[in-house]
């Protein structure tokens, strides 16, 4: 990467969760740790940002495996996402309610690999997906939220491979205030 490659909000944000990692592990005081949230979110370089994380370690990689042959993964409530998921199912659905889940990390990254079924994510309000990575031979892929990353806001990213299935990546329902069971 080249050290004068202006930085996106994404970068920045990176480098804040290092910071505050450092913070909470003692490694930075709290005057040391806002002169360099400082910096960090004025860095217009990669250069600028390597400068205030050079000292620090970085951030495990935090990828989480979920794989089933023949049933159904689900996740829902209050869980903790990941920053990386791979999940591989070869027969069987996938549910993941990110709507009122604790997301740590600006970019999330979601590997699908299904044989055989199909995958639906909802997003929280205001979040974005990409699934253009997304290969699939006798199915679909419906992404209906905003493609790009917005700032401030989740962004999914979505790979895989979904031989015989479809994915649906979609945001809350929202309560009409009606109700028509009747």
């Amino acid at each position: 990467m080249e050290l004068r490659t202006r930085v996106s909000d994404g970068d920045r944000d990176l480098v804040v969760l290092r910071l505050q990692q450092a913070f909470a592990d003692g490694r930075l005081g709290s005057a040391e740790m806002e002169a360099r949230l400082e910096l960090a979110l004025t860095a217009a370089s990669h250069g600028d940002l390597l400068q205030v994380t050079a000292d620090l370690p970085e951030l495990p990689d935090e990828t989480v495996e979920l794989r089933s042959a023949g049933g159904r993964i689900r996740r829902v409530g209050d869980w903790q996402v990941p920053r990386r998921l791979r999940i591989a199912s070869e027969y069987g659905s996938v549910w993941l309610d990110l709507s009122r889940t604790v997301i740590g990390h600006p970019e999330i990254e979601i590997d699908l690999r299904l044989d055989c079924g199909s995958a639906t994510i909802v997003l929280p309000r205001g979040a974005t997906a990409n699934a253009d990575a997304v290969r699939v031979e006798w199915g679909s892929v419906a992404c209906r939220v905003p493609g790009r990353p917005r700032p401030g806001a989740p962004h999914l990213r979505v790979t895989g491979l979904l031989p015989y299935g479809r994915l649906r990546i979609r945001g809350p329902r929202q309560w009409s205030g009606r109700w028509s069971g009747r």
